[in-house]
């Protein structure tokens, strides 16, 4: 029986993407204060309403009481500024109880799409080593399928690659090596640019695409220029990886998951890996199940992070791609390399990626790694504008950012914890939707202008996708036999 953590090819990429990524929040993560995140405001202070904040109070501990999650965290943020920072519930229930805390890190599933990969690829897009209209063909050659060929990477970053949602997790293989040999032989369901299918197939080949781009000495590099300078500690890539780069991460931080019968039902019965007993629960090891079999190291899942964490990376893109000064902070201060703001992203990069693109004929949107308004976007709440953008995670995790009012909103739980069967989705909406209630000094006429201007952005695509649909109206989709995992 191969081991799942078998080195070869696959642990070079492991070292490589892992702490390509994890380099990106390294950055992100030079925003620091007493609250291990941005600075700590009082809402009334900097326009907005304590009081319907505090109305979040009620609705999680609901849902934790009617035994929807375990526990959660939740961060809303407002023009650079923390207003509501809260732990609620238990971070386990078994094999012991323990209390939820504000540091809990959290294995964030799908939030490594947008968070990791897709800032990552519009990294190498602004250092100018690949391009959104390069086709897959031009980094992965060795594709059975010659319409897979074609697919461009900003295909893939909108879910309109042509990909089904999964790979089958009943098909026996391992490793980044099996991925490959599973994806030689993976046929496109739709024509590329035509459909929008979530895809965790198109994630996992965007994170082949920044290995392939970026060689084998980024480790060294890293290492050398900003993992020991910022000695960040909370978010990383797998920490069960035996190559993973977890930063000295207290275990007991991490929220545990899915009893492990539970989450390898979804490989079914010949999946061929690591094999435990099925009361074992999940904890630091990924929860979802192809980026498990590829060793926890995968574009489309595999990050683990805290609310802090995130919260710094949401006010990144708030602010343009500029991190906070944090020299006023004891790690600020005593590195003058790092006392300045420092620049992630161009503002331009921010704009492309948080922009709509239009992804279906009823005018569907996506961003470049970011959901904006489609069937995914519950977690936006009856009241943030069309416009702002966000992203969920399949073990109950979720951002929102609205650019208008420079709000974000962060809820983080393990609702799979212990047997897969929380529902957090209802609650998010909610959340945000109390989030965006709060905001008081921001002009409605802000919000119909965003608004009307992302309507005209839409309203000028819609024929263009149509055309696109009409001439690829004769494509011969390939067989599909599976429903597919679906998870976001």
């Amino acid at each position: 029986m191969k081991s799942i953590f078998t080195l070869n090819r696959t642990g070079i990429f492991s070292i490589t993407f892992s702490v390509f990524l994890i380099c990106v929040y390294l950055c992100l993560s030079a925003v620091n204060s007493l609250s291990q995140g941005l600075p700590v405001a009082a809402p009334q202070t900097v326009g907005m309403s304590a009081a319907k904040l505090n109305g979040i109070d009620a609705i999680v501990n609901k849902d934790i009481a009617d035994k929807k999650l375990p526990g959660a965290v939740v961060i809303v943020g407002h023009k650079g500024k923390i207003v509501y920072r809260k732990a609620f519930g238990n971070r386990s229930l078994v094999p012991t109880v323990e209390k939820m805390t504000v540091d809990t890190i959290f294995d964030v599933a799908s939030l490594t799409k947008p968070i990791a990969t897709a800032t990552s690829i519009m990294i190498l897009v602004e250092q100018g080593k690949l391009r959104l209209n390069d086709t897959i063909g031009k980094y992965i050659t060795d594709i059975d399928d010659a319409e897979a060929k074609k697919v461009t990477i900003q295909q893939l970053l909108t879910h309109t690659s042509g990909y089904r949602p999964d790979f089958d997790l009943g098909e026996k293989w391992t490793g980044n090596d099996g991925m490959l040999t599973a994806l030689k032989k993976e046929k496109l369901r739709n024509p590329p640019g035509t459909k929008f299918v979530y895809s965790d197939i198109g994630f996992i080949v965007l994170g082949e695409i920044v290995f392939r781009v970026m060689g084998d000495n980024q480790h060294e590099y890293f290492n050398a220029n900003l993992r020991r300078a910022l000695q960040i500690t909370s978010t990383f890539i797998d920490p069960r990886h035996r190559n993973s780069v977890c930063f000295n991460c207290p275990p007991e931080l991490v929220a545990p998951t899915e009893n492990v019968k539970g989450q390898s039902s979804y490989l079914g019965s010949k999946y061929e890996g690591e094999e435990r007993a099925g009361d074992v629960i999940l904890r630091g090891g990924v929860h979802d199940p192809t980026a498990f079999r590829m060793y926890g190291v995968a574009g489309h899942a595999g990050l683990f992070s805290n609310a802090d964490d995130l919260a710094r990376y949401c006010q990144l893109l708030l602010n343009g791609g500029v991190v906070p000064d944090w020299s006023q902070h004891p790690a600020g201060r005593a590195s003058k390399m790092l006392a300045a703001p420092v620049r992630i992203l161009s503002a331009q990069t921010v704009a492309k990626m948080t922009s709509p693109i239009v992804v279906s004929e009823d005018g569907a949107t996506r961003g470049l790694g970011w959901d904006m308004n489609t069937a995914f976007s519950s977690n936006r709440g009856e009241l943030f504008p069309l416009g702002s953008f966000g992203h969920t995670g399949f073990t109950g995790t979720s951002v929102w950012i609205d650019r208008v009012s420079q709000t974000f909103v962060v809820f983080l739980s393990n609702r799979v914890h212990p047997d897969g069967k929380g529902d957090v989705t209802p609650l998010r909406a909610k959340v945000a939707t109390i989030a965006a209630s709060a905001v008081e000094d921001t002009p409605i006429e802000m919000y119909r202008l965003a608004e009307n201007i992302y309507s005209s952005q839409v309203a000028a695509q819609i024929p263009k996708f149509k055309e696109q649909v009409e001439r690829n109206a004769g494509f011969q989709p390939a067989i599909d036999t599976r429903a597919g995992c679906r998870r976001s």
